[in-house]
């Protein structure tokens, strides 16, 4: 069942929540009680994130570094078939630009449809760490948008190479990120909003926000969205603050504003505690106001944040 169709047969605002595969050699039980805490609340899926592989640099010790190694964060389509096969949920793996080549997500893609995982997030994904600015793999894609042409090519049984697909499988329905301040290299916008209506007509059925504090920010967004004639599920993103460095370091790495009733409160913070009960009792509130406007479902994020996000779950559901 592709998520659209999951959210529109809940008889409430559906909850879901994403997770970071384990570096490597950490193993899964970490995460698989991480999954535990949050099982209670019936999520409808379990979103896994993919990351591109980021090299390693050394310190030389005069005050050059070294790159070393490349480093990869392993496992999205395993863990994705593990949560699956254990929970019974639907898993939805992301799915990058950033990091892989044409090929690369080809065998993605049929590795996910061998292990019968139908359901996507696609995304252009952040740039390597050590580029100024985001550069495409050789071989790989600039956009979103060219991604889901590669998928639903695949979906319509031709390889990248234009090559038919003897025995095609079942199609993948897919998801994909949107922006309701806006994404940090876009223009304005209204040109933000042009690039999330071109994701929408060439397939997405639903669209995942950035993560934000000001519902006022999602409201108009997705009243923006209707007039222009975008009617897919808009799902917002939430994810409390856990500690407090993370009241600085959230804004300026999501790139989203903190209102000024949080961030009154939020200067008022003196310990790691007070903040994530600040991020708790806003989140609450946050959350309670979008279903009370009918949200079709919330989706959280939970990297540094399954204590917070369980919380605010008994107090929702």
């Amino acid at each position: 069942m592709t998520i659209a169709e999951l959210i529109r047969q809940s008889d409430r605002t559906a909850f879901s929540f994403e997770v970071l595969p384990p570096l490597k050699g950490t193993g899964i039980a970490t995460l698989e009680r991480n999954v535990d805490r949050l099982m209670d609340f019936g999520p409808k899926y379990i979103n896994i994130t993919t990351h591109r592989s980021e090299y390693v640099y050394r310190d030389m010790g005069n005050g050059m570094m070294q790159r070393s190694r490349l480093r990869r964060r392993p496992g999205t389509v395993a863990v994705a078939a593990a949560l699956q096969q254990k929970y019974g949920v639907p898993v939805v793996p992301h799915i990058l630009c950033s990091g892989f080549t044409r090929e690369e997500t080809e065998y993605v893609l049929l590795d996910l449809q061998f292990l019968g995982i139908e359901n996507l997030l696609v995304l252009r994904g952040d740039k390597a760490k050590e580029d100024p600015y985001f550069k495409p793999t050789p071989d790989g894609y600039s956009h979103t948008t060219e991604l889901q042409d590669q998928i639903n090519r695949f979906n319509a049984g031709e390889f990248v190479d234009g090559t038919p697909i003897k025995v095609p499988g079942k199609p993948f329905s897919y998801g994909v990120a949107c922006y309701p301040e806006k994404h940090e290299e876009a223009l304005n916008p209204e040109s933000d909003l042009e690039w999330f209506r071109r994701k929408v007509e060439l397939g997405a059925e639903y669209g995942v926000t950035q993560l934000f504090y000001d519902n006022r920010a999602y409201f108009d967004f997705v009243d923006r969205a209707r007039k222009a004639g975008i009617t897919v599920p808009i799902i917002p993103g939430i994810k409390p603050f856990a500690k407090l460095s993370q009241l600085q370091t959230v804004p300026k790495t999501f790139h989203c504003n903190l209102p000024p009733e949080l961030a009154n409160e939020a200067l008022k913070c003196k310990t790691d505690e007070e903040a994530k009960a600040l991020g708790i009792e806003w989140g609450v509130a946050q959350c309670k106001e979008l279903m009370a406007h009918g949200v079709p479902s919330i989706h959280f994020y939970t990297v540094s944040a399954v204590e917070s996000i369980a919380e605010i779950a008994r107090r929702i559901y």
